[in-house]
């Protein structure tokens, strides 16, 4: 496989999509390959069937094989389900000496302090984000470094999942063959997919509806602030027209796709769609109204809960507000007039949000589906890890050039070597499952 080409691995509830991507000399991603294959064996965003998991892996990966005609070796894997959790934490450090400068190393301490916190059992902390800092009582710093101080203070998102799911994905992705290059949160890689800087900055939730999930990432000043997964999606969706119309599952989803609407009012009591019935029976007639009825009061409901954890974070107070709304994606935001009934709901301004932000300009137009976010969203994450890499590289052989210059020139002061990059925690995650995985076998 090419240095500079990164994959992302999708694996949903409902589909599982695996997308090669590089780089082009504008700095923009460039779409090589995708693979997409039926989703068996994850129920909710967790693996409840690991063997059904990996062939579906597997086909998603050969797909995207020969599309871009270029062999995988490593992927970025996305994480959500309904064991997500996030919380806020405080936490400081006292420095020994206030006289120096806060570094890369104290900021590291902070962080590591964060990791010890005692969660529920079969939890782990998945990401700690640090949000504004202080330093002895000075408040609202973003950048501390470089900053003198004794007490150095900060505010915490932390994203907590279960260790048994996190686990599970690292076995499939290794059992198909692949490995493990990074792990990143779901709502987290369709954020980047699809928002634009100055929306993070404004203040912004995302909103993506996926099969048996829906992910909330809300964003301000450019920082993270919440994170939330909602138990249900457009599966659910799918499920109570299947028992509304009595039809089965394939005919459901069909219906819900070509006919779907969320807004009952625009359908006119004579239009009606006729099923063929199963082994010769007689077709089912359906009406319009009536599918519509089942999808609005579905809808509401998933919209109600995300609402309730955008008030949760504060939305309602002027400081909090979040002035460019809510951008929906994920397969669910296709769904007929469901930007209107959000804005309904919310009274926010709402847009439906494509993941075109990113992409090369003569990106095909399947690939800029809504359905696809988190999947190039991981592509780019993939990308970022294999330019810390490169630069981690580039420091290590300044480190060894200087070593073995200042050992030929005992007499001059020694130079100080370049301070390396802070490693991520998902870039600690990522070995942590790693060596678990590898001690298992």
């Amino acid at each position: 496989m090419e240095q500079n080409i990164a994959v992302g691995l999708d694996i949903g509830t409902t589909k599982i999509v695996a997308m090669i991507g590089r780089k082009n000399e504008y700095g923009k991603v460039e779409i090589l390959g995708i693979g997409k294959s039926k989703s068996l064996g994850v129920h909710r965003g967790v693996v409840n069937n690991i063997t059904q998991t990996i062939q579906s892996i597997q086909l998603a990966i050969q797909e995207a094989e020969a599309a871009a005609a270029t062999k995988i070796e490593g992927v970025t894997v996305g994480i959500a389900g309904q064991h997500i959790r996030s919380l806020q934490h405080s936490d400081y450090i006292t420095r020994p000496n206030s006289e120096t400068v806060i570094d890369e190393e104290d900021i590291e301490r902070l962080i590591n302090q964060v990791h010890k916190l005692v969660m529920l059992p079969g939890e782990e902390i998945i990401h700690v984000l640090p949000q504004e800092f202080k330093i002895d009582g000075q408040a609202e710093i973003k950048e501390p470094i470089g900053m003198y101080g004794g007490r150095l203070e900060a505010n915490f998102h932390v994203v907590v999942g279960q260790v048994s799911s996190i686990r599970n994905i690292g076995r499939c992705v290794q059992s198909a063959g692949l490995a493990l290059e990074g792990i990143t949160l779901e709502p987290l890689a369709s954020a980047n997919a699809v928002l634009s800087q100055e929306e993070k900055e404004a203040g912004v939730a995302l909103i993506d509806i996926g099969g048996g999930t829906t992910d909330l990432a809300i964003f301000r000043d450019g920082i993270i602030r919440h994170t939330a997964v909602i138990p249900f999606g457009g599966n659910v969706i799918t499920e109570d027209i299947k028992e509304g119309c009595s039809i089965i599952e394939k005919q459901a989803e069909l219906l819900k796709i070509k006919f779907g609407s969320t807004w009952p009012g625009e359908n006119k009591d004579n239009e009606i769609v006729s099923i063929p019935g199963l082994r010769g029976r007689e077709p089912k007639e359906i009406t319009l109204k009536n599918l519509s009825k089942i999808i609005h009061a579905r809808v509401v409901e998933i919209i109600e809960q995300v609402y309730v954890e955008i008030k949760n974070y504060g939305h309602e107070e002027q400081k909090k507000k979040l002035i460019a709304g809510i951008v929906l994606t994920g397969g669910g935001s296709q769904l007929k007039h469901l930007k209107q009934l959000v804005e309904y709901i919310t009274g926010m301004d709402t847009r439906i949000g494509y993941p075109n932000e990113h992409l090369a300009g003569d990106s095909d137009d399947a690939i800029t589906s809504p359905l696809f976010a988190t999947a190039v969203g991981l592509v780019m994450d993939g990308l970022k890890r294999q330019d810390r890499k490169k630069a981690e590289a580039v420091i290590e052989e300044e480190i060894q050039a200087q070593e073995i210059a200042n050992e030929e020139v005992p007499e001059v002061e020694k130079i100080e070597p370049p301070k390396k990059q802070r490693k991520s925690f998902l870039d600690t995650l990522t070995e942590r499952v790693k060596d678990f995985l590898d001690n298992a076998e």
